[in-house]
């Protein structure tokens, strides 16, 4: 299989992970805060220099590619940009909320079958950025900004249990009381499991033009007006 170089910068966290035949062989990360810029080009300068000291072919890169932060996006994209002009490799783009669902999958052993996840990234005020999967990642709910009120998601609950995580989790406890609603603390996104979405996006042979392509923040929320679900 593959070797991937993973990069998550769409929040506060920057996370760096190598990964090869289903395995993370080397990660760092800085859950600090601190200037991403700064940390993402020492991080990749050391993974690129475990890639080389192993002696292992880098077959592509693949950025978390949003929604999330603005400025993080930015510097994430430009860097995998960057590497993948350098060493003429491959680009691959994997949604944040999708790397956020990776940990509930693996590590969730009691998630029910019928179970729908809603990975939710931290926007302003009660709003969010969410969509909403189920276990095999199909969108039930298209990726979108929503303003969270009791009301929210409550067509989903009605029917199944839906599990909520992630950095805009936080404010939806004391608005969401549905009994079919589930809150999963310390979700965060991570390089490291970035590795499931990466291979199968090699598998696929899903790659993005490396000119052109643009972190889904840009895209498609900059210009959105966030709306109240009802």
């Amino acid at each position: 299989m593959s070797c991937i170089l993973n990069i998550e910068t769409s929040t506060n966290i920057c996370s760096v992970a190598v990964s090869q035949d289903g395995a993370v062989i080397y990660q760092q990360q800085d859950e600090k805060g601190t200037s991403q810029n700064v940390s993402l080009g020492c991080f990749v300068d050391k993974a690129l220099s475990f890639i080389d000291s192993h002696a292992i072919p880098l077959d592509s890169v693949a950025v978390s590619c949003g929604p999330g932060s603005y400025t993080g996006l930015r510097i994430g994209v430009s860097m995998a940009k960057g590497v993948c002009y350098g060493l003429n490799i491959p680009l691959i783009g994997i949604t944040t909320l999708e790397v956020l669902c990776v940990p509930i999958l693996l590590h969730q052993e009691e998630l029910p079958e019928n179970a729908l996840l809603c990975p939710m990234i931290d926007a302003r005020r009660m709003e969010v950025y969410s969509g909403i999967y189920d276990r095999a990642l199909n969108l039930v709910k298209p990726i979108s900004a929503d303003i969270i009120d009791e009301n929210s998601y409550v067509d989903f609950m009605e029917k199944q249990p839906v599990y909520y995580f992630g950095n805009g989790m936080d404010k939806c406890k004391d608005k969401i009381k549905h009994p079919n609603a589930h809150f999963i603390d310390g979700v965060v996104p991570l390089a490291s499991m970035m590795f499931p979405l990466s291979e199968k996006a090699v598998a696929k042979e899903d790659y993005k033009d490396v000119a052109y392509f643009e972190p889904f923040y840009l895209k498609e929320f900059i210009a959105t007006k966030p709306k109240k679900l009802l």
